[in-house]
């Protein structure tokens, strides 16, 4: 199992006339903390892409626990709890700045060709950083 945190302040036009973070922006929420993750083990989208491999988001899903409000800083905790094969799916837990769960997601992604559009295997790239932590899977 592999895990990250990102922290993330809540911008003014990330909210709604409530004051509190309109729920759509959950799932950019949700996109910098995964790019983030996947930063902080060594791999960019950017080198993805470069080489080939696109990762589509095929679902997205959240329950809303407590609302996020502006200028919180929220943290973001993402697990990657199965070792991927063609799909990846990330969890996500938000904390607001009393480490209240204030959001529970998660998104699964799949790995395909850029020039075929089909589906493909995780890239070696990512086996080999993610292989550590699911080192002891059959």
């Amino acid at each position: 199992m592999y895990r990250s945190e990102t922290s993330i302040r809540v911008r003014y036009g990330e909210t709604d006339q409530m004051a509190y973070v309109y729920y759509g922006n959950y799932a950019m929420y949700y996109e910098v903390a995964r790019v983030e993750s996947l930063r902080q083990l060594g791999v960019t989208y950017k080198e993805l892409e470069a080489s080939g491999i696109m990762m589509p988001v095929l679902e997205n899903h959240s329950k809303f626990l407590g609302p996020a409000r502006y200028d919180e800083l929220l943290r973001i905790v993402t697990t990657i709890r199965e070792k991927p094969g063609v799909k990846i799916k990330f969890d996500y837990e938000i904390f607001n700045e009393q480490n209240k769960l204030i959001n529970q997601g998660e998104t699964l992604l799949a790995f395909v060709d850029s020039k075929t559009g089909r589906p493909v295997r995780t890239p070696e790239m990512m086996t080999r950083v993610l292989g550590p932590f699911f080192s002891n899977e059959v």
